[in-house]
């Protein structure tokens, strides 16, 4: 079984991912494979809204989403870690992530995941609800911890400072092995997901 964890920042050892390594190291003491997949600063364009990806089966631009969807239509799982920006997540991983859903659901769909805020002070929970309503629009199982999944600090060095933070990113990685390991007994006992039903759109017209 293996996780996917995204470092939505555009610093590769900061913050974020010192929250994304706790897990990583805590998943892989559960024989569970991680790699943390780094978002970076790249161009990035937004959703245009062209829906090509509903014919060609991947995103229109042929950039670092679809090379992270191939990994993700692998993983059994997913971490989404985001730096907070104006209380909200960065619009890179916005971006990101409107796009790898919108052209690639199947690729996420029933697979367990989680998401981190990080910060110097706050805007974490409102960022933690933003990322978390991906999951709940793709059948995706939400694994949780003992508190909400935030940590402070400005840089890895304060972060590794803030100990009940680390503690809830090693309790989520905990969670995580378990669901995980839950899926894939439900189904060596042949429990598999739901079939789901063809989506009904309901428009309004006024």
């Amino acid at each position: 079984m293996k996780v996917l964890l995204l470092n939505g920042s555009a610093r590769k050892n900061g913050t974020t991912f010192t929250a994304l390594e706790e897990i990583s190291l805590t998943l892989q003491s559960e024989q569970i494979s991680t790699e943390i997949f780094q978002l970076g600063n790249p161009d990035l364009r937004d959703c245009s809204g062209c829906c090509a990806c509903r014919r060609i089966g991947k995103c229109v631009y042929d950039d670092i989403v679809n090379e992270f969807v191939a990994k993700a239509r692998m993983a059994d799982g997913f971490i989404f870690g985001t730096p907070v920006y104006y209380a909200h997540p960065s619009g890179r991983i916005l971006s990101f992530l409107d796009r790898a859903f919108f052209s690639a659901a199947s690729a996420f769909a029933y697979k367990p995941a989680a998401a981190v805020a990080a910060a110097r002070r706050s805007g974490t929970t409102a960022s933690f609800d933003v990322l978390n309503k991906y999951f709940t629009i793709c059948n995706m199982p939400v694994v949780s911890s003992q508190y909400w999944n935030n940590i402070y600090g400005n840089g890895m060095e304060q972060a590794r400072q803030d100990l009940e933070g680390l503690q809830t990113m090693r309790l989520l990685g905990h969670n995580m092995a378990w669901m995980l390991k839950c899926i894939e007994a439900g189904k060596n006992s042949g429990i598999n997901h739901p079939t789901p039903d063809t989506k009904i759109k309901t428009d309004f017209i006024r």
